[in-house]
């Protein structure tokens, strides 16, 4: 009981792929807390959804100053749709996504902007990854809130490919201040950067994740990764 009248959900970690499952056997949706619950409970056929505890606002090892602000943020080719969405099992990617919007105060941490469905726009988590160039490894290093517009600008080879292009510049600039003459040269700066990473195939090191308790699949060898990025790619150019 949280004051009076008010009563704790029994809420349910229940992901995406399990959803109808779910509300078969009974569970409710709350529309504003976007989550599941049972609403008798204890519903037997729902305790295979029982909630793992939170996860803490700030991961082991992760630095929430790291990759600040709002830049054009290319993953290398070799590691394009290899993130830590499909890197981490369902279940548990809930609890990370429940944990970003949280503590984000349910704000784009670039721009501010609030979640608002009438115009499309959704909050999302991001990956800020450091590369090792001696090591190999890329290394998650912080996660953080973004809305889809700030989503798609930090993509920009993505939103190349899908004719998103000025979309992504226009809200660039109209979010940093940049003149067209330094966006050019900051998605220049980028695009250098990005040749030179997708030289290499890259080993993830999600050690913020597991040190928290979530658990990650094992991620695929960095060969197949690069394979699988240009399976993808090509789905995505013959979708648009």
């Amino acid at each position: 009981m949280k004051g009076a009248g008010v009563v704790e959900r029994a809420w349910l970690n229940v992901p995406f792929s399990e959803k109808d499952e779910a509300k078969a056997h009974g569970a409710w949706w709350d529309r504003e807390a976007k989550r599941w619950y049972d609403p008798r409970p204890v519903t037997a056929h729902l305790q295979r959804w029982a909630p793992l505890p939170e996860l803490p606002d700030l991961l082991p090892g992760e630095d929430r100053s790291f990759g600040s602000g709002l830049f054009v943020d290319l993953v290398p080719q070799t590691c394009w749709f290899s993130n830590v969405r499909t890197c981490v099992i369902e279940r548990d990617w809930e609890r990370v996504r429940r944990m970003i919007r949280r503590r984000a105060e349910h704000r784009c941490e670039a721009c501010g902007a609030e979640e608002d469905r009438s115009v499309r726009r959704w909050l999302e988590g991001h990956e800020r990854w450091s590369y090792d160039d001696r090591t190999g490894v890329q290394t998650l290093r912080r996660l953080v809130c973004l809305c889809s517009p700030c989503h798609l600008a930090t993509h920009m080879g993505y939103a190349s490919i899908t004719g998103r292009t000025q979309e992504a510049q226009a809200h660039l600039r109209r979010v940093t201040g940049m003149t067209s003459r330094e966006l050019f040269r900051h998605i220049d700066r980028a695009g250098q950067l990005w040749i030179e990473r997708s030289a290499w195939t890259w080993d993830l090191d999600l050690r913020i994740l597991t040190s928290a308790g979530v658990t990650v699949c094992s991620p695929p060898a960095p060969d197949q990764r690069a394979h699988q990025a240009e399976q993808v790619l090509d789905q995505v150019r013959h979708s648009t």
